[in-house]
């Protein structure tokens, strides 16, 4: 039920606009419905638990009274008043802590299915850098995809990937949603476990090196931006701590994000919270591309980073990426092909795999998988 009212709230311009009001409002109502019959058959059971222990309790106390006056009244054995109220209080010290535990029988089940999630997340195992793994402080830029497959359980997603970028080289994925393009981007920073031969990073394989050195050596603007309940200065410098002021607001204004964040009521101490909602979605996005700037690392993934920013914006961030792109290995992930026009090389993905790969110009030559994407761009434009 916390999940439907936080998402409802989240969603509300979303909901008011599909005119989802009455579905989302008859969805809570049956939750709520659940809940509340669900939340009455603990509260009755808890009920009777307690009575019931009671009645059992009082009953034992009757019994060793009984017992106990018949046996003084029958002489047997040497059994005494203070022998009879001594069992009394031993059976009353007993039975007590399970009179609380019973009373708590309701806040205990909650607090069981809550730590029973809570644990499944903890027990959820951890990533491991490979025993043999090495630091890596430095690399020159060369990227290969040495025949990498890849599947999701048994769904093949990649099949026999081959790609080589070298030190300042600009390559661009292209191809229809869900083809596998930012998959491969992914098996590059190792977030995704390798399932088949290699990809090296000059000539290391990735599996190899330590995670933590090997994604500070590779910065990703992904196309759905985060940023964390902080101020923009720190969101900025997530990636490097240790940078100044100066350092900042170059990033800043490479990413031509110095404007709009001047004319914040805070400026750069403007503190962000439940991801920015306050901010526009291409704001978000120029402040996940400043990130970028500051961070300077040597290879550059841009997961259609530009999606979301409008063509005038575009222009800039383009002409400030291309200085950014400057002596580094950079990957472009795009939709809009007239992004990618200069990339030295674009390889056309398409159902997991590579089914075309050369310059611009070479692919619009061969008039095929690729000449039909950026020929549909103009006509649907037109």
């Amino acid at each position: 039920m916390n999940t439907q009212i936080e998402e409802s709230v989240s969603g509300k311009p979303v909901v008011q606009l599909f005119d989802h009001i009455e579905a989302t409002t008859t969805h809570f109502d049956q939750t709520n419905h659940d809940y509340t019959k669900a939340a009455f058959r603990a509260q009755a059971l808890s009920s009777i638990i307690g009575p019931f222990n009671n009645m059992t309790n009082n009953v034992a106390y009757v019994l060793i009274t009984a017992v106990g006056a018949v046996s003084i009244l029958g002489h047997w054995g040497n059994i005494t008043v203070g022998v009879i109220f001594t069992f009394l209080i031993y059976l009353r010290n007993f039975t007590g802590p399970i009179n609380n535990l019973l009373d708590l029988i309701n806040t205990l089940q909650l607090s069981l299915v809550s730590a029973q999630r809570v644990f499944s997340l903890i027990d959820e195992p951890q990533e491991k850098d490979a025993p043999n793994a090495r630091p890596l402080t430095h690399t020159d830029g060369n990227v290969q995809f040495d025949h990498v497959s890849f599947a999701y359980d048994t769904r093949p997603i990649l099949t026999d990937i081959n790609l080589t970028a070298h030190s300042g080289d600009v390559i661009a994925l292209v191809g229809p949603t869900g083809a596998g393009k930012t998959t491969i981007m992914n098996l590059l920073t190792n977030l995704y476990p390798l399932q088949s031969r290699r990809v090296l990073l000059d000539g290391i394989d990735v599996t190899t090196i330590r995670r933590a050195d090997l994604r500070k050596l590779i910065t990703v603007v992904q196309q759905e931006s985060y940023l964390f309940t902080m101020s923009i200065r720190d969101n900025i410098r997530l990636g490097r701590p240790d940078a100044d002021e100066a350092a900042i607001v170059a990033a800043a204004k490479a990413a031509n994000a110095h404007t709009f964040i001047t004319q914040l009521p805070d400026g750069y101490d403007t503190v962000l919270s439940e991801n920015a909602h306050s901010l526009s979605q291409g704001q978000r996005q120029l402040l996940s591309i400043a990130r970028a700037f500051i961070t300077q690392a040597p290879i550059l993934v841009l997961d259609e980073a530009t999606a979301a920013i409008d063509s005038n914006t575009e222009t800039l961030v383009q002409n400030a990426m291309a200085k950014l792109m400057q002596d580094k290995t950079s990957f472009v992930i795009a939709h809009r092909l007239s992004t990618i026009q200069a990339a030295n090389q674009i390889l056309v993905i398409d159902d997991g795999r590579v089914v075309e790969s050369g310059t611009h110009q070479s692919l619009l030559a061969q008039n095929g998988f690729y000449a039909d994407l950026y020929n549909s761009q103009f006509e649907t434009r037109a």
